[in-house]
């Protein structure tokens, strides 16, 4: 069973940065594509940024380029956000998920599985 936890969320200032991690498990982590999507209240979730399984091919939302980076170690089974230049309205809560295709997915419904999510409130 695919598990994905993620961790490094928190509240910063705007301007500020947060590194963002989900460690994934049960699963062959380097042939699956990975994702973030946030919401924030009140919003539906939105797709973020996504990567391929090599990690070659990124695809970011319009609203985090230039601010936002995803990398992915498949040594050791993790993925990370770094999210700089943070504004007011990067607060929601972040969720990964994964699906087992090689290319990067920017639809919810094309991913599989999913972690429970971490808060990341920026402060004006």
């Amino acid at each position: 069973q695919v598990q994905l936890v993620e961790s490094g969320g928190g509240l910063v200032q705007a301007g500020g940065s947060l590194r963002l991690s989900c460690a994934a498990s049960g699963h062959t982590f380097s042939s699956y594509t990975m994702g973030w999507f946030r919401q924030a209240p009140g919003k539906e979730r939105e797709f973020v940024v996504a990567i391929s399984s090599s990690g070659r091919n990124k695809y970011y939302a319009d609203s985090v380029k230039a601010r936002f980076t995803i990398t992915r170690d498949n040594a050791k089974n993790t993925m990370y956000l770094q999210m700089n230049s943070l504004k007011p309205e990067d607060t929601a809560v972040y969720y990964c998920a994964a699906d087992s295709s090689v290319l990067p997915r920017t639809r919810e419904y094309q991913y599989h599985y999913w972690g429970q999510g971490t808060q990341v409130t920026v402060s004006s």
